[in-house]
């Protein structure tokens, strides 16, 4: 969604910047600007200011600096778009929509209020199930003799859910609400359409999502049934493979302790934070994917994964490894903690103490390490077989790093282990994804002219040919079928023996028309097809790339706005989803010719993929730049701050030709 430039400045103008850092970081008057210490990184005495004349807070310690939106956006980890709408919410404005068309700014707000109304019922749901909480001996001896005390077990709104099969008929008047059984509270019986709780008799962990609403529950059993674990189902407000547990409780923390520790249970967080380690947080039930990671590193620049050293352990941080190397760029950190079979988090740290877990974070395994012991398992590496092996299963691990300096390093260690030079790995890397790369399609030949004409079977062999030329026949000479007149197209007799249809020059050659050259492909097209195709690529993507995308031209922009919106809404989806919700909107014409037309569907690898669309992204943006720059040079005249916009669209724009010009 592209928001106005003169909205926000209205915004700012009706936001407080010392209310809204006020509100999570404690600020002494001092002189003309207030002061308080850091919420970005930990320090004792404060060096962290606001000034209320500027509209603006700076850190003197850690350089963070911004205005109300910015700080929304660093503290509490929220979208360019998420920040802006909680300010106008906050203001009572409403952020413009004017280019998308009626129909979809209506299903946007019905979508907004049906969150709002979820988001009501599982926290209604969860006050209820603290009141039983404190009415439950059996969950209250459990929480004791993990160690919880109360006071975490309120910062973290532990409740508890009665045996009954209806308990929240108490709760909700209307138990028949269809929309309990669409935030997973209730279940509905498919044979019988009898409804019942969801949760019965369990430790219920409620999930929050970064601003703090509830989106779902977990619930823990307190002996060996099964399952151990039961999560709320996806909801229109609850996906798994994007929500963390313990992320909003552990914002602070990750900042101040400097790094994420990633557990495999809601009670692992619970216990650690106990146990003063209240920066862990937990995947849902799931395997950790890649939006978990950037989600992390919102917040912090070094995540460490922790899983029992067992085979469902490994397996669990292998798949955190895929999830993790796209993001690992070389100011970041992820490592793989693994402790010994018989302990967790929480019965090493009792056994051992704080600093000796402290200590075993510190020894963690780097990312570069896991990779290349990953990349050897089941390989001999005294063996030359086992290094070949072993650099073929690096090589799609490598490949998924960013460019810089871990990627260049891990290339020269694992051709040291090897026993190559690095030019030579990357030439065997080259072949061996050549040789694995899909074959691209032939594209369907052109619509031909005449209506009564056939497009050319260069590859069909003609209807006559039933067999093999009898090569081997003795006193014979080879066959061949006649078609025509004799003449097969695409071979021509001479004698006995067979000439290609073209001689020296090309004289004979003279092939039928293929009909009308196809349009060029526009940068545009391309950009537009990756992201139908691969809309998470959109989670890679810059503020200015979608500014670039959503101000290219008339045709494409809309498309770009829409997809923007739809991301931001609920995330990456699956082009046949987007193909649905795309009917009637006023670029389903163009996504539906692009979609539909030769080359629709990019092939080749995903980092190959990455790659490509962040080169046409870099075009699209040197081309907005240059724009932008006959804007602010028309202004100069009547705009004084033009200038100054000016020199910043070209000193951005030129930066980005020496980097793309670098890594061509």
């Amino acid at each position: 969604m592209a928001i106005p430039q003169s909205f926000i400045q209205e915004l700012l103008s009706r936001v407080d910047v010392v209310d809204i850092v006020g509100r999570y970081v404690q600020l002494k008057k001092g002189g003309a600007n207030f002061m308080g210490l850091c919420p970005f990184h930990g320090e004792k005495s404060p060096s962290f200011t606001v000034s209320p004349s500027k509209q603006f807070f700076h850190c003197f310690g850690c350089g963070k600096n911004g205005n109300a939106i910015g700080f929304l956006m660093e503290h509490a980890g929220m979208g360019f778009v998420e920040a802006v709408q909680e300010l106008a919410n906050q203001c009572g404005l409403q952020v413009p929509q004017d280019d998308i068309s009626p129909a979809e700014r209506q299903r946007q707000a019905q979508q907004k209020q049906k969150a709002e109304t979820l988001s009501d019922l599982l926290e209604k749901a969860g006050e209820s199930y603290r009141k039983q909480l404190k009415a439950a001996p059996k969950a209250i001896e459990y929480l004791k003799k993990r160690g919880v005390s109360g006071e975490v077990s309120k910062r973290f709104g532990l409740g508890y859910a009665p045996p009954g099969w209806h308990g929240l008929a108490s709760v909700f008047a209307e138990y028949d609400n269809p929309q309990l059984e669409e935030c997973g509270l209730v279940i509905v019986g498919e044979e019988d359409s009898r409804r019942y709780d969801r949760f019965r008799d369990r430790l219920m962990f409620p999930i929050r999502n970064v601003k703090g609403e509830c989106i779902g529950f977990g619930g823990r059993v307190f002996g060996d049934e099964k399952p151990k674990y039961l999560n709320s189902p996806e909801t229109p407000v609850f996906h798994k493979g994007r929500e963390l547990y313990g992320l909003y409780e552990a914002r602070q923390s990750l900042r101040d302790m400097g790094y994420a520790l990633v557990t495999e249970g809601y009670m692992d967080v619970v216990a650690l934070a106990q146990l003063g380690f209240a920066n862990a947080v937990a995947t849902l039930g799931t395997a950790c994917t890649p939006e978990h990671v950037q989600k992390l590193f919102r917040f912090t620049d070094a995540v460490v994964f922790s899983f029992d050293g067992d085979g469902a352990g490994r397996r669990a941080a292998r798949k955190a490894l895929d999830a993790a190397l796209p993001l690992a760029t070389d100011t970041r950190s992820v490592k793989f903690l693994f402790l010994p079979s018989e302990h967790d988090p929480d019965s090493f740290i009792r056994e051992f103490g704080p600093e000796a877990f402290s200590r075993y974070v510190g020894d963690a395994t780097p990312l570069s390490r896991f990779l290349i012991d990953a990349a050897s398992e089941g390989c001999d590496l005294g063996q030359t077989e086992g290094r070949a092996h072993m650099a073929s299963n690096a090589r799609p691990l490598w490949s998924l790093l960013p460019d810089g300096a871990l990627k260049r390093q891990l290339l020269s260690e694992i051709a040291s282990l090897a026993q190559l030079d690095s030019r030579d790995l990357t030439d065997i890397w080259a072949q061996e994804a050549a040789r694995t790369a899909p074959i691209a399609r032939r594209a369907a030949p052109a619509t031909p002219t005449a209506p009564d004409s056939q497009p050319p079977e260069w590859d069909a062999p003609p209807s006559s040919w039933d067999s093999a030329p009898e090569w081997d026949a003795p006193n014979s000479q080879p066959s061949y079928p006649q078609q025509d007149g004799g003449n097969w197209r695409g071979r021509r007799e001479f004698g006995n023996r067979p000439r290609k249809p073209w001689g020296k020059k090309g004289e004979d050659w003279n092939p039928p028309q293929l009909g009308p050259r196809p349009t060029p492909v526009s940068r545009e097209d391309q950009a537009a097809r990756m992201l139908m195709c691969h809309m998470e690529f959109m989670e890679e993507m810059t503020h200015e790339d979608f500014d670039a995308l959503a101000s290219c031209n008339s045709t494409h922009a809309p498309l770009f706005r829409w997809l923007e919106a739809q991301f931001t809404e609920s995330g990456p989806r699956s082009w046949a989803v987007l193909r649905e919700q795309m009917q009637g909107a006023a670029c389903e014409v163009l996504a539906s010719k692009l979609m539909n037309g030769a080359h629709a569907t990019p092939e080749g690898e995903v980092e190959e993929l990455r790659r490509e669309l962040r080169g046409t992204l870099n075009l699209i943006l040197v081309e907005h730049l240059k724009r932008e720059e006959g804007k602010a040079l028309k202004e100069i005249a009547t705009d004084p701050t033009a200038a100054r916009r000016y020199i910043e669209f070209q000193q951005r724009r030129k930066k980005l030709s020496v980097i793309m010009s670098a890594s061509s």
